[in-house]
Order: structure tokens, then sequence, then C-alpha cells
């Protein structure tokens, strides 16, 4: 029987979710990149060791870490006070990430997460909760959608050459 673990992270943890977020990153969204100069630009502008640590120790990020055998496997963060135009809510924070490696897909640690996430930001009183996600990554939007979050808009995103319609989705937490 594999031992699972989730546990709040810290600065410490930066050199996993960097890598984590890279791979994890190449196995859902590296398909679609036809420079892949591109994708390794945003891993360097998004995945430093140094912009994960420097995100761990911002009071307004909350990240958790997964882990098989020891072994880590996934991440979340919750970014709390951030406010979205497809919402008038003030007490809004966003399910900024959720990445778990493909292998371990099919061991609900990507729910775990998210139930953590969830209940943490329940318990600091926030109301609604919004994310992003790319429109045609149906898996991903059918298990929000699972939790209760709503579409509420479209939006573009744009990496180097690559553009990417993205569908924003709102819960509420109380």
């Amino acid at each position: 029987m594999q031992k699972i673990e989730i546990r709040f992270a810290n600065s410490t943890d930066a050199e996993y979710i960097a890598l984590l977020g890279r791979v994890t990153f190449q196995e859902t969204f590296g398909h679609y990149f036809r420079d892949k100069n591109d994708l390794l630009e945003y891993y360097n502008r998004t995945f430093s060791v140094e912009k994960i640590r420097t995100s761990l120790e911002k009071s307004d990020s909350v990240y958790w870490l997964s882990l098989v055998d020891d072994l880590p496997v996934g991440y979340a963060k919750l970014k709390l006070n951030s406010p979205t135009d497809f919402s008038t809510s003030a007490n809004i924070c966003q399910l900024q990430k959720i990445y778990v490696l493909k292998d371990f897909l099919s061991m609900k640690i990507g729910l775990e997460l998210q139930n953590n996430l969830l209940a943490t930001a329940s318990e600091k009183g926030f109301q609604k909760i919004w994310l992003s996600v790319l429109g045609s990554n149906e898996r991903a939007i059918n298990f929000y959608g699972r939790s209760g979050f709503e579409k509420i808009g479209d939006h573009d995103f744009q990496i180097g050459k690559e553009h990417f319609k993205f569908i924003a989705m709102l819960k509420s937490l109380k």
C-alpha cells in the first residue's frame, strides 16, 4: 500500500515545486507548442526555483505538496485576495494551480489537493473562489464542475507564439 501525504509547502520545497511545475506543464500542455523555445522561456519565467521560492514566502500564497512514499508527485496553490474581472465579489481568492504527475492521477491526489485548498479558503473566510482553465481541457473542466465550479467567462492567454482560450470558473464557499 502506498503512503500518500499532503502537507503545506514552504520555501524549502521550492525545488520540488519548480520541477513538478515544469514536468506537469509539459505533460498537460507541451504538445500545444510548435516552438519548444517558447516553452523553455515560459518554464524559466514561471517555474524557476527563485520565483517559486519567492512565491512560497508571500503572505497571499498558500501551497500544498503531495507525496507518495515520500516522492513529490503534485502540488496546489491558493492565491488569497485575488479579484477577477469576472466577479464583483471583494472577498474572493483564486485556485491558481493544481498539478499532479500523470502517473499519479488515478490516485485522486488532485481531488485531495483541491479539498485541502477549498477547506483553507473557507477557514480564512473567503466567500468565493475562482480559477482559470484551458477551454479544451475537458478533463479539468469536468473535474472542477463536479466540485461546484461554474463557468463565468472566457479569456485569452498567450505564451510565446501560442494563443490559448481559457474559461474562468467560480464557486461559492458559503
